[in-house]
């Protein structure tokens, strides 16, 4: 059954490139020099610029917080797009799972609070799944129902609920705009290695405190929903492409009649995408819902598109999702931070534009490579010429990274062969 699946879904490799092509995904060595790559980078930015911020313990911290949301995001997408449906709803279901939440976590606590977003969140895929498997709606138009119906939902709700006169909610401090505030999850710090790493960051040496200060995040004042967010990554990747249900389940985004005609029954398989892509999805607003302690209106902030982008970015395959979920994370943080700071990364992407460019015009792509030096030139003179941001800008940062992520990366993504199709059973190829 295994191999006659394999063929079903066109013998996809492991690294998500096309059938026959024999392209697979970087191999580890190359991951392990790429990463090794944007260290350095990062550390002679930080030693040009003289911002310690850009390597410091709670600059990636931060970023770490706010990659969280966003990559659970992008990997419910994953899930729903492997099994062949577009799920632009991801916002929608954020929602549900932010004000579930909160909802939830003010009377009982924030796991109770994990559990009710993660509820919420599964609620909306399945939704999503009874109208475009059961219904064949059209996913676009779907997902963008979800996401208004969603929006209206919430906000009614937590005007019943959290606004009432003489409610309990209302007396410990809801309103129509959030939910009472519920208790602190504590975070957890890793005794011994955090105190040692922060030594070792304070030092200011090259590269060696550059590594201590982002290493110190891994360890320090570390929510355990991001702990949980490293084992779903995992996990997804294991359950996906290392077990029998996650070859069937990528059969159906690839060969859904092929996959019928073996015996696999692609509705079953759908639903089950479309509920983990929503309960991941209601994680995400679970977890900004618990890092605020309350639901508050508005919080989920076009996080659930930006999942989507890091989903397209990472190829459909987990660890693309969680590095795109990182680099939009950490753009995300800049809003927080010193204007200086925020300075100083277009120094930070000049240099990488122009390593990029280095690279495709080595790999042949010679007006590709024009292109990409042309903008690191740009973000350079813009460099030296001013000495900060206007804060619209600094604002807009993470979107305008999606969108020159993904011009520059659009050439080698594979997304799967049957994704978006109108799918009727029994109807032929």
């Amino acid at each position: 059954m295994t191999t006659t699946l394999s063929t079903a879904t066109d013998q996809v490799p492991p690294g998500g490139g096309r059938a026959g092509t024999g392209r697979r995904g970087p191999s580890y060595p190359v991951v392990l020099l790429i990463v090794a790559g944007a260290l350095l980078l990062l550390s002679v930015v930080r030693a040009v610029t003289d911002q310690s911020s850009l390597t410091s313990t709670a600059q990636w911290g931060a970023a770490l917080g706010f990659a969280v949301p966003i990559g659970l995001a992008g990997l419910g997408g994953l899930w729903a797009e492997r099994a062949g449906v577009v799920n632009i709803g991801l916002e929608g279901m954020m929602m549900l799972g932010l004000f579930g939440a909160g909802w939830m976590g003010w009377q009982h606590g924030p796991w109770a609070a994990v559990l009710a977003g993660v509820v919420g969140g599964a609620l909306g895929g399945l939704l999503h799944a009874v109208a475009t498997v059961t219904f064949g709606v059209d996913h676009i138009i779907s997902g963008v129902a979800i996401n208004i119906l969603a929006l209206g939902v919430v906000q009614y709700l937590a005007k019943l609920w959290f606004a009432a006169e003489g409610s309990e909610a209302a007396a410990l401090g809801g309103n129509d705009k959030q939910s009472p505030p519920m208790e602190r999850m504590e975070p957890f710090t890793v005794p011994g290695i955090a105190d040692g790493l922060g030594d070792l960051a304070d030092k200011q040496w090259f590269l060696i405190s550059d590594l201590a200060g982002i290493l110190g995040a891994a360890v320090h004042e570390v929510s355990w929903l991001t702990l949980l967010a490293v084992v779903l990554f995992t996990g997804t990747y294991l359950v996906l492409w290392r077990t029998s249900f996650g070859l069937r389940l990528r059969s159906c985004g690839e060969n859904p009649q092929a996959a019928e005609s073996l015996g696999v029954n692609v509705y079953l398989y759908k639903y089950a995408a479309l509920a983990v892509s929503g309960a991941l999805a209601g994680l995400g607003g679970a977890y900004l819902a618990v890092l605020i302690r309350m639901y508050q209106d508005g919080q989920t902030g076009g996080r659930g598109y930006l999942g989507l982008a890091t989903m397209i970015f990472g190829n459909w395959r987990p660890g693309g999702v969680a590095a795109g979920a990182g680099l939009f994370g950490f753009m995300d943080v800049l809003q927080t931070r010193d204007r200086p700071v925020v300075h100083a990364t277009l120094l930070l992407f000049a240099v990488g534009l122009l390593a990029l460019a280095v690279w495709q015009f080595y790999r042949g792509k010679r007006v590709q490579a024009l292109v990409v030096a042309a903008t690191a030139g740009l973000l350079w003179l813009w460099y030296a010429t001013t000495d900060t941001l206007p804060l619209e800008l600094v604002t807009a940062s993470p979107y305008l990274t999606t969108l020159l992520v993904l011009t520059l990366f659009a050439q080698r993504l594979r997304m799967p062969k049957a994704d978006g199709r109108p799918y009727r059973r029994g109807q032929a190829t």
